[in-house]
């Protein structure tokens, strides 16, 4: 009787620890969402989506490697496909929608992620980065190479247009309002998939893949599915940033974008919804403030250095580290 009773008290007690869990991260989000809508009227909009537009590629890049156990070194190609696309075809047909340009350049790289994975899904650990590293090689080369792409100087002066024929986006707080909401619309994506019965699987595939294997799910179409998502979301994110800055460069597809995304995610929190979005905004916030300063020669060996000490200390990430503070002492 006594067990019975010891049983319902600790499964009681771990569900109300949930709600209270849950309750604290509706607050958090209510308080950011504010704060995201009211940040144009202290700080300049456009260094504001620039945040939300590497935000969006580390949230993209954490579904694969926080939940799903996958590091890709070759993510940039998928970044760089979206804002190509999407700059050659806004700046080539007139008649086109900013809207529908944005669409196309996301489904490229939704497309190129699919043929990645197929490709390099049935390798694992460091031979599976390996073959990402070097499909996304492959890729920068053909940006290199390729007229439409516009070589080494990239694509530049691309139009803004409008949204849906009546929203001027030349206007910066019109522009930003728009990268805000599909900001949100694909962290909510996301949020929707780790928290489903597939998210579950994944979670399951990360943790212990041959048990996995063992209970009968096909591995290999969770891994695919998933890196299929996370390409395509990279590809959002690179088509809003070409649409926010009007270019588009080889600074994208270069193996450098690919491990700074890696960065982000790492300094943030792999395996939490918000660490990605933490940890692009603090690596953001910092490039721009050493270049403005004497140690902007400096700043990858400072990137270089906080990704050790990062991986070294702090393995949780910025997120990861508060989480497990404030259950030890709030739980």
């Amino acid at each position: 009787m006594d067990n019975s009773v010891n049983q319902a008290d600790i499964q009681q007690s771990i569900l109300n620890q949930q709600k209270a869990d849950s309750r604290r991260k509706h607050v958090l989000n209510l308080v950011l969402l504010v704060l995201l809508i009211l940040a144009p009227a202290v700080m300049y909009p456009v260094f504001l989506m620039k945040i939300l537009c590497f935000a969006l590629f580390a949230v993209a890049f954490n579904l694969l490697l926080g939940f799903t156990g996958l590091l890709s070194f070759g993510h940039a190609a998928f970044l760089a496909t979206g804002a190509y696309t999407t700059g050659y075809l806004l700046s080539t047909y007139s008649s086109l929608s900013t809207e529908m340009g944005i669409f196309v350049g996301t489904a490229a790289s939704t497309l190129l992620g699919l043929g990645f994975a197929l490709v390099a899904i049935r390798r694992q650990g460091i031979y599976f980065a390996m073959i990402t590293l070097a499909l996304s090689q492959l890729v920068f080369f053909f940006f290199v190479q390729s007229e439409f792409t516009g070589g080494e100087d990239g694509l530049h002066g691309v139009p803004r247009g409008y949204l849906f024929g009546f929203i001027d986006l030349s206007n910066n707080f019109s522009m930003y309002y728009f990268v805000l909401v599909m900001f949100l619309a694909a962290y909510l994506f996301v949020q929707r998939i780790v928290t489903s019965p597939y998210g579950q699987v994944l979670k399951a595939i990360k943790q212990n893949e041959p048990r996995a294997v063992s209970l009968g799910y096909n591995v290999n179409r969770y891994k695919v599915i998933a890196f299929v998502i996370s390409a395509g979301l990279a590809g959002l994110a690179g088509s809003l940033k070409t649409v926010v800055f009007q270019l588009a460069s080889l600074n994208d597809a270069h193996w450098h974008m690919s491990g700074e995304v890696i960065l982000m995610t790492l300094l943030g929190g792999t395996g939490t919804l918000l660490g990605p979005v933490v940890g692009a905004t603090f690596v953001v916030n910092l490039e721009y403030q050493l270049s403005q300063g004497p140690l902007g020669d400096w700043v990858d060996a400072i990137l270089g250095g906080i990704f050790v000490l990062t991986v070294i200390a702090f393995q949780s990430g910025i997120v990861g580290e508060i989480q497990k503070f404030m259950r030890k002492n709030m739980g």
